[in-house]
């Protein structure tokens, strides 16, 4: 295996692995713009090809599972990689390609966002998929990020030694489950908690490590998950510490969140760019 040496002026350098979304709220897009937008260049694997619009999805194609491994390989070979962001998967045999290629270069952060299903709930993951997503890339994930809906349904499929199958674990919980089952921290946000603020935990081995509390926004929004899993991915690839790295990726997601726009009939789409648009009306006088 060769990697390319990385010229001193390149920027940080970070891989993700998601489904194509034409309306550029969230997956592939979603990712793109956000890490260039925190000063990396993206590389992207398309894993999916999806028919949606702000409304909802209504078609979902998975590409050939060699054809995502044989994507990330060429890259791989050619350029260093600093960090890894994963999203929409689409198949089992596409979770296994992913890991195989990962498993090959175990020094690189993995940021896994365990896109469960849509904000519409059109779901994405069987159970299938989501015990392929514990077996075999848990292990090797940094951070995951699942909202507390992802968490528990996670949670759930891992299970506990007698437990009752009726009893909803609380989040803490589940992020120890999670953490048991093989990645090293876990983000659990609370945007569908119906709490006055959205509150945000991450959960190391030894429990809690912080807690962020942010303004709710009106409206719905499509991509946020997306936003900040990408924006944790790209701080690591700046070689910025966990917690430091979930902070920073936080207030950035929440202020796209606060610039965003409804640019169809359907969700609101954050606004990745906001500070361009800042700038222009400082240089404006606005």
């Amino acid at each position: 295996m060769t990697v390319a040496a990385a010229d001193n002026l390149s920027p940080p350098i970070v891989l993700t692995f998601a489904a194509s979304d034409p309306t550029g709220g969230a997956g592939l897009q979603a990712d793109i713009l956000t890490l260039a937008s925190l000063g990396c260049h993206p590389l992207s694997v398309v894993t999916a090809i999806t028919v949606q619009d702000t409304t909802g999805v209504e078609g979902v194609l998975p590409i050939d599972a060699e054809w995502v491994a044989d994507q990330a390989r060429a890259l791989l070979e050619d350029m260093p990689v600093a960090a890894f962001k994963l999203g929409m998967m689409g198949s089992v045999e596409i979770i296994a390609a992913i890991a195989e290629v990962i498993a090959d270069y175990p020094d690189i952060p993995v940021v896994l966002d365990p896109v469960l299903a849509s904000g519409r709930g059109d779901q994405f993951a069987d159970e299938e998929m989501i015990e392929a997503m514990i077996g075999l890339l848990l292990p090797q994930t940094t951070l995951l990020t699942p909202n507390s809906l992802e968490a528990r349904r996670l949670a759930q499929e891992i299970g506990a030694a007698g437990e009752d199958p009726h009893r909803e674990p609380g989040l803490a919980e589940c992020a120890h489950r999670l953490i048991n089952a093989g990645c090293e921290y876990v983000l659990v946000t609370g945007t569908h908690e119906g709490t006055p603020q959205v509150i945000n935990t991450l959960y190391g081995s030894h429990g809690a490590v912080r807690t962020d509390r942010w303004d709710r926004l009106p409206g719905s929004y499509h991509g946020s998950g997306c936003t900040l899993a990408s924006a944790i991915a790209a701080h690591f690839a700046s070689g910025v510490n966990v917690a430091e790295a979930v902070m920073a990726a936080q207030e950035y997601t929440w202020r796209t969140l606060a610039a965003g726009f409804r640019p169809g009939m359907g969700q609101f789409i954050p606004d990745r760019l906001f500070w361009s648009r800042d700038e222009d009306e400082e240089a404006d006088g606005t």
